[in-house]
């Protein structure tokens, strides 16, 4: 399996707990942002775009522990801007591991290495290792030359020191299938637990706007890249999902399974779109008009999201919804998809939309280092 036993039977066990009380908004994960802060300046993030003031701030520990515990969700993804810069990071996860919360620590690898020595080995703790693809492309994505040397470092270190390691790759627009294909090739190889992929979100403050994928290319790409696979990915993610973004089935959103809290408090309504927020979880949920999101909703922020984090949960609130929906992801789980039409993709050309707009490359060291304290640089 992609995930241990013990996860998949906690999760199983929650989500049905969840649908006998008749609770028909549920979250499933939390996605808890400690801090903005970031060593990278990719063009197509819209989470680290805040005045310095709000970079230097952090929740701590404390505030973290309280957040999960007012949620309930048995996972926990820890995202950012970098996790690893926050000065307490080891408490927060030895306080989620310690109350048996799944934690996937998301980071861009950078500080992995340096910073290995302040965790221990654990079923509860996974580095989620952001890699947008091999070498030329993930070092281009993330507008970094030598990141993905320095991340695969991370990776081999984290796996040599037994820790849980799966990755999230995000795609844009001109993003080569084969390559991608190739890339899932070497994370396998290096012992990766299970890797996630999702085409990249449309943020409104992310410097680069060209590049992220429609539906329908999102939809070919993933098509191309998913169909003929090989036995030996694992994929961290509901397969279902993964039929969801190769166009093989429909879901609507269920932007409350992931909810996202922040120093700003729960966003409304995703972790995608910043409309607001609420002080408590249950806030969040009573006030938000879910209506005017997903794609059935006609709201444009919405027209081409795939994210896990809006539709994840569909697909796990269907495979736990009967009885076909368990036999169909059981299914998934073992089918290659074989298709001649996506081997037929694999061999054309890359033709990204804008060709002639390459991704825009930041100088992370003038975007992203503020000062936290004196004679401290991030």
């Amino acid at each position: 399996m992609a995930v241990p036993v013990s996860q998949a039977w906690t999760v199983a066990t929650y989500v049905l707990t969840q649908k006998l009380k008749g609770r028909k908004r549920f979250p499933l994960v939390t996605m808890l942002e400690p801090l903005f802060r970031c060593n990278l300046a990719c063009a197509g993030c819209g989470k680290i775009q805040y005045p310095p003031h709000i970079l230097k701030q952090e929740l701590t520990p404390e505030e973290c522990f309280r957040a999960v515990e007012e949620s309930g969700t048995p996972m926990v993804s820890i995202p950012g801007g970098e996790p690893l810069l926050h000065p307490q990071i080891d408490k927060i996860v030895e306080g989620l591991v310690a109350r048996k919360k799944y934690v996937y620590l998301c980071t861009n690898a950078l500080l992995l290495k340096e910073k290995l020595h302040l965790f221990k080995p654990s079923k509860f703790l996974s580095f989620s290792v952001h890699l947008d693809g091999q070498r030329e492309h993930h070092d281009f994505s993330v507008c970094r030359e030598g990141g993905y040397d320095i991340a695969m470092e991370g990776i081999k270190a984290a796996v040599a020191g037994g820790f849980r390691v799966t990755t999230n790759t995000t795609l844009f627009d001109g993003a080569d299938p084969n390559s991608v294909r190739g890339h899932f090739d070497d994370l396998m190889t290096v012992g990766v637990e299970a890797m996630m992929v999702a085409p990249g979100y449309t943020y409104e403050k992310a410097p680069d706007q060209k590049h992220f994928l429609g539906r329908a290319r999102s939809r070919r790409l993933f098509r191309a890249i998913l169909s003929n696979r090989k036995k030996s990915w694992k994929f961290n993610a509901n397969y279902l999902y993964l039929e969801f973004i190769m166009g093989k089935r429909d879901f609507k959103c269920t932007a409350w399974a992931m909810p996202t809290f922040s120093i700003f408090g729960w966003q409304k309504p995703c972790y995608l779109l910043q409309d607001g927020y609420a002080d408590t979880f249950q806030e969040l949920i009573d006030s938000t008009d879910w209506s005017h999101y997903g794609t059935e909703s006609g709201n444009p922020k919405c027209a081409n999201c795939m994210v896990h984090s809006g539709y994840e949960g569909s697909a796990v609130n269907y495979t736990f919804g009967s009885l076909k929906g368990l036999w169909q992801t059981a299914k998934a789980m073992m089918n290659l998809y074989p298709d001649k039409g996506a081997l037929d993709l694999l061999n054309e050309p890359v033709k990204p939309v804008h060709s002639f707009n390459p991704l825009v490359q930041i100088n992370a060291q003038i975007e992203t280092h503020v000062t936290v304290e004196e004679g401290t640089r991030v």
